[in-house]
């Protein structure tokens, strides 16, 4: 097993890092809300630019936005309201009619330097309603978001999914599943936070997946342990070997971590061509984890 005991080592307090956050469920979405309040909960400073409504599915789509004719999802804006917008009393929480590569452009280009006067340090992605595993990343607009900021724009991605969930308006009463993903999502932020900049390498995103939550499994963040995996199934004598870690040359697919009994989250490490990246990526990654990582059984 490869841990590095330099990354063990890293605390794991919020620095005074800047955070662009986006998805793809819609800004007024229960889980994107909840991951605002975890993270900012531990002191980062946070600004959410997402879709006015539901875009799930449209990948990496980028289109100029339009006017709304329309109330917002979850009536979260009025009809007839522009192309853009915020919310009334929290100006960290805007919306943009377009697909979700648009929106974190926006949320990039416009308005974070607004806020922090320039890039953000860190871009977040999700959580997503339902996992996005192996080929399902081709489709999300979660990982369309992520995957925009970390390849095209140079800001180190992450674009978070969970198992469990339903579209849920922002103001309802918190599932228990948001609450805990939005704090393992800040746990996974934290570590890749800890270990310094540069956070990713370049061009790098990381997709990370957790495991359904009920009252009877995977019901406390506790419970939670993340493993390294890859994305793709590894095709025999094609696909390069993996980082070596646990033992082995090849990693788990994403799809075998989170159906490992157990409560295991998934982190693959994806290149600006929603790919796997390769060995020597997957190992500066593992650097920056270190024993934040375990192995399957």
């Amino acid at each position: 097993m490869r841990f590095p005991l330099a990354a063990a080592t890293l605390p794991l307090a919020a620095q005074a890092i800047n955070i662009i956050s986006s998805n793809d469920d819609g800004w007024a979405e229960i889980n994107i809300r909840s991951l605002y309040g975890a993270l900012t909960a531990v002191g980062y400073s946070v600004v959410v630019s997402a879709p006015a409504e539901n875009e799930s599915g449209t990948g990496s789509l980028d289109i100029a936005p339009s006017d709304r004719t329309e109330p917002c999802e979850f009536n979260s804006c009025p009809a007839d309201s522009g192309a853009y917008g915020n919310n009334a009393t929290d100006p960290h929480l805007n919306w943009v009619n377009s697909y979700p590569v648009t929106s974190i452009k926006h949320g990039i280009e416009v308005v974070a330097p607004q806020f922090f006067g320039g890039n953000p340090d860190l871009a977040v992605s999700g959580p997503n309603i339902g996992n996005n595993l192996g080929l399902a990343v081709l489709l999300s607009g979660t990982v369309g978001a992520a995957n925009y900021a970390a390849g095209t724009a140079g800001i180190p991605a992450i674009a978070f999914s969970g198992d469990t969930g339903s579209q849920t308006a922002w103001n309802a009463t918190l599932p228990v599943y948001s609450a805990i993903y939005a704090q393992l999502a800040t746990k996974v932020t934290e570590r890749i936070v800890a270990a310094g900049a540069p956070y990713l390498p370049d061009g790098v995103w990381l997709n990370v997946n957790f495991p359904a939550v009920s009252d009877s499994s995977c019901a406390s963040v506790g419970d939670f342990a993340f493993v390294l995996s890859r994305i793709y199934t590894a095709v025999p004598l094609l696909t390069s070997d993996d980082v070596e870690t646990c033992g082995s040359k090849r990693l788990p697919t994403e799809t075998t971590v989170v159906d490992t009994d157990g409560c295991y989250v998934s982190i693959s490490v994806g290149d600006s061509n929603k790919l796997d990246a390769n060995a020597t990526l997957q190992g500066d990654v593992l650097e920056k984890l270190g024993d934040f990582l375990t192995c399957l059984p």
